[in-house]
């Protein structure tokens, strides 16, 4: 008997309810609606050869990677084990996470399903359905909606983070992050500096979980509304012949320019381009203005000098914090609206001493 031919398999890739994009795992693309492609996605649908083709893969399967969900530990071995995946090493690997619960997200409302299903986004979105209606190939059923990274980063991530977790309650998703006591005081520190000045940006609170303080902020994201982080817009960028750096200054001055100032204050050295970026419209995909201000926990950095870090979101110049900050006062003025209570430092005498010292630099 001959062997028997392998079935093809094509992915939709989708848009709320709309069908952008469709992909076989041989590689054949074919691009529906080019407007409502996700912004790091790209497809060759006038592929000829089997280097186009493989390219069209490697691009989806990256992109599929690339949203696997922080699951708790026990979350993440039910998944491998129901996929046959050992360890989530190879981006084709993650991929097969990601596409055994649809690739849903919480940062966006793009998703995937196989040519042929029924399944729809007001079916699978988390933001209306728990996770586990999401994950149709596996029957778990009953679980809370609490969606937690800790100790998974050998698993699943390929980014380090601290711990953190989804929580789902009447008002929607809120965001618990921990790390250690110290991560969560200066990350509630910095906050409180950041409100001192009218830039956009997100609120972290003290919450109490199992008897300890972590920070709690609100989501951002929503049906209406997407994050697309700077990392992610570069590469959109490239495709469309844009300066992601002019496209910000342009389009959102206060926000961009106010972030540079921030930083500063607070000595946050983690802005990476994967912590900032665009706020989305979710009717038309186009980008409308960089989205509030978030993830504080690693401030007061380098701190003990006036220049601070290299500032990471004015690449490719090279300038420090301070002089980032400099021009952007420059740009934009100070946005302070009241003064900083310097009590709220508590024991961080130094780090009160050098704030505000930094803000003295600034006026």
């Amino acid at each position: 008997m001959g062997k028997r031919k392998k079935t093809k398999t094509v992915y939709e890739i989708m848009h709320m309810e709309r069908i952008t994009a469709t992909i076989s795992d041989t590689g054949e693309a074919q691009i529906l609606d080019t407007d409502f492609m996700p912004y790091d996605l790209y497809f060759d649908d006038e592929a000829c050869d089997i280097d186009d083709y493989m390219n069209n893969l490697v691009n989806f399967y990256h992109w599929c990677a690339s949203r696997v969900l922080s699951l708790d530990r026990k979350y993440a071995k039910d998944i491998l084990n129901s996929i046959g995946v050992a360890q989530a090493v190879t981006d084709k690997d993650r991929a097969m996470i990601s596409l055994s619960y649809h690739c849903v997200s919480l940062t966006d409302v793009f998703w995937v399903r196989k040519s042929g299903e029924t399944v729809t986004f007001a079916e699978l979105n988390l933001y209306d359905n728990p996770l586990n209606e999401a994950i149709v190939e596996l029957s778990l059923k009953g679980r809370q909606m609490t969606v937690t990274n800790r100790e998974l980063a050998p698993d699943l991530s390929t980014r380090g983070c601290f711990p953190k977790a989804w929580i789902r309650g009447e008002k929607g998703f809120r965001l618990l992050k921990d790390g250690d006591a110290d991560v969560v005081k200066k990350e509630l520190l910095a906050s409180r500096i950041c409100q001192c000045f009218d830039i956009p940006q997100v609120i972290y609170r003290p919450y109490i979980y199992q008897g300890e303080v972590v920070t709690e902020s609100e989501i951002i994201s929503s049906k209406e509304y997407s994050l697309v982080s700077k990392m992610t817009f570069d590469i959109y960028a490239c495709n469309h012949d844009l300066d992601t750096i002019t496209v910000c200054t342009q389009l959102d001055p206060v926000n961009y320019y106010g972030m540079n100032i921030l930083d500063y204050l607070t000595g946050n050295t983690d802005r990476h381009p994967e912590n900032w970026g665009f706020l989305i419209d979710n009717r038309t995909n186009r980008y409308l203005s960089l989205y509030p201000l978030m993830d504080f926990n690693q401030c007061f950095q380098a701190y003990d000098t006036l220049e601070g870090a290299v500032c990471q979101t004015v690449f490719p110049r090279r300038m420090t914090q301070r002089e980032a900050a400099v021009e952007a006062v420059q740009k934009i003025g100070l946005r302070q609206i009241r003064e900083m209570d310097l009590s709220e430092f508590g024991d961080m005498e130094k780090e009160a001493e050098m704030f505000q010292m930094r803000m003295n630099e600034l006026k």
